[in-house]
């Protein structure tokens, strides 16, 4: 496994200087959250951007995964929204839209997966319909990266349509794609009482794209630093070193930015401390 960590949680530093840390501290990833300050897609001189971390990241030796869960870039007075199960088809597509450059940007910068999530319903639409909705656009994702060495790694997320493994495991059955995976979120396994966490990671072992890891409580969706939450990491960590997971292993702590350099040292060195014991 490779360990990173995700550019939300730096979100007061450039880009390129978050990178430079990051590598500096011993990380050999990073899950690039697309945002205003990160690539936006929406940039004319995103090209040029793009060409330039990738070669960045070339230099200090990085793995890369896009991440695509910005709170305000597509609305920015309605957190994550509008998704790919918005009621309005306009809405839908825009979403799908920043999905597209979303991997245009995965492609140019040579990273592995694109990861995403279903978003949280805003009408009174029937299960059956926000699914078929969900998958309809997941399908069309599909097409775009089987052109390419690219997978999509979609995350469940609490509060969202799909948020636990149990919908995820419908959805991933009517999607039925090769390309389609799994991003894994140790935290949020926890908070919702998902356990043992160890049996997901090797239930999903083929399908395992990518994953998240911070410490949480149970019942409350908060990430966390490691030691200030209730997970046993020990089992965790072995199950992934048992399926061979090869991917990245990015800590995800956006509400740190305040103390991104501490935070991510501190991170770097409890999980090394984790993976020696």
């Amino acid at each position: 496994m490779l360990l990173g960590y995700n550019t939300n949680g730096f979100a007061h530093h450039r880009l390129e200087d978050t990178l430079s840390i990051l590598a500096d501290l011993g990380y050999q990833s990073v899950a690039l959250t697309v945002d205003y300050n990160a690539l936006n897609p929406y940039t004319r001189d995103l090209p040029a951007r793009c060409t330039f971390i990738r070669r960045h990241l070339e230099r200090l030796k990085l793995r890369c995964v896009i991440e695509t869960g910005a709170r305000f870039l597509l609305d920015p007075r309605r957190k994550h929204q509008p998704t790919l199960i918005s009621p309005e088809a306009s809405e839908r597509e825009r979403r799908y839209d920043f999905l597209c450059r979303c991997i245009e940007i995965a492609q140019h910068v040579n990273a592995s997966a694109v990861s995403f999530w279903s978003g949280s319903s805003t009408d009174s639409a029937d299960e059956c319909v926000l699914m078929d909705r969900l998958v309809e656009n997941c399908k069309r994702l599909c097409d775009v990266v089987c052109k390419s060495s690219l997978v999509l790694a979609f995350e469940p997320e609490p509060g969202m349509f799909i948020d636990t493994m149990a919908r995820f495991a419908q959805l991933y059955r009517q999607v039925d794609q090769p390309f389609f995976g799994l991003t894994l979120d140790i935290g949020h396994l926890h908070c919702q009482g998902e356990t043992p966490i160890a049996d997901h990671v090797r239930r999903w072992a083929k399908d395992l794209f990518n994953v998240h890891i911070e410490d949480m409580r149970h019942g409350v969706h908060e990430h966390l630093m490691f030691g200030d939450g209730e997970i046993d990491f020990g089992p965790v960590l072995k199950a992934l070193n048992d399926i061979g997971y090869a991917y990245e292993v990015n800590v995800e702590l956006s509400r740190h930015s305040h103390d991104a350099v501490e935070t991510a040292r501190k991170a770097i060195a409890f999980l090394h401390s984790a993976l020696r014991s």
